[in-house]
């Protein structure tokens, strides 16, 4: 399985921003624009904590079975693998809607004097925050599942055994 690269979620963040923005210009100009509903950012928040927690739980566990403790509780290597999955998913998927949502919110910095488009940039902005957390919960999965051996270069990162 291959890392994650900043390069790649950035290109997609900025990919997405663009299109939003020319599309946000555009819808506003035919009619009026969608509103950044405030669950976008609630539901990138809980994400970001289910990965940050999936993360701990892991590294906890997997730092008992190196220490060989006697509770040490194993980790089955196809649930890790998912949950590596399930981070990289996620990173893919926030960057693209935090890209989305930052270019709808740079669209409204133009209206921050009509009191519901500043709401709008308000929910914008937090949603882009709340995607950045998702991402670095990922990163922070992909670090704790690496495999002693996959320091080197060459190799990607693998879900640990």
């Amino acid at each position: 399985m291959k890392q994650l690269r900043i390069r790649t979620l950035a290109g997609l963040f900025a990919v997405a921003g663009v299109l939003s923005w020319s599309g946000a210009r555009l819808w506003d100009s035919l009619g009026t624009l969608p509103r950044v509903p405030l669950a976008a950012p609630i539901v990138l928040a809980v994400i970001a904590v289910v990965l940050l927690a999936t993360a701990l739980s892991l590294r906890s566990r997997l730092r008992a079975q190196r220490e060989r403790r006697p509770d040490a509780k194993g980790v089955d290597p196809m649930m890790a693998a998912r949950a590596l999955v399930f981070g990289q998913a996620s990173a893919l998927v926030a960057a693209l809607v935090s890209g989305m949502y930052g270019g709808v919110g740079v669209f409204m910095l133009e209206f921050l004097d009509i009191p519901a488009r500043r709401d709008q940039a308000i929910y914008a902005g937090l949603s882009v925050l709340m995607g950045i957390a998702v991402i670095a919960a990922a990163f922070f999965m992909e670090r704790v599942c690496k495999l002693p051996e996959d320091d080197d270069e060459d190799a990607g990162a693998a879900p640990a055994a």
